[in-house]
């Protein structure tokens, strides 16, 4: 596109790439709220899914994730080593059921905090005014 002076004009606004570049900067701000925490965004979606759906198994904490099986059993190892969940697996070979612990139910309090500063800051009285619409229009479509 270019304008009559011959210099090119701003390029047409894409809803895709303002849409990422949005999220690349919650994503950012969120992971910053939760280093204190000693979680990530991933490690937090995990956690969630896994308190919202007792004895959820290793397969359908994959597809609520978006992630394969291996990389669900790594992460779950890690928040078991940190006493976050427990797999009541009964034996080898039979089915898992990840349960969250008292201390995973704790974490997972904190980081909701946590992410409710990021929201403010994000999409607050105090953000950007489109960026506020884009909050408000987000809980309007979402809210029963």
């Amino acid at each position: 596109m270019s304008v009559d002076n011959g210099r090119p004009g701003p390029p047409a606004t894409s809803a895709s790439i303002v849409v990422l570049t949005l999220a690349r900067r919650i994503e950012t701000e969120l992971n910053a709220a939760l280093a204190p925490l000693d979680l990530t965004v991933r490690r937090l979606g995990l956690l969630g899914h896994i308190a919202a759906v007792p004895g959820v198994s290793f397969s359908d904490l994959a597809r609520m994730s978006g992630i394969t099986v291996q990389s669900v059993h790594a992460a779950v190892k890690s928040l078991a080593g940190a006493g976050l969940v427990r797999d009541n697996t009964a034996r080898a070979g039979s089915a898992s059921t990840i349960e969250i612990t008292p201390e995973g139910a704790r974490l997972l309090s904190a980081a909701k905090e946590a992410v409710g500063r990021v929201d403010e800051l994000m999409f607050g009285a105090a953000a950007d005014p489109i960026q506020r619409q884009v909050g408000e229009t987000i809980r309007a479509a979402f809210t029963l």
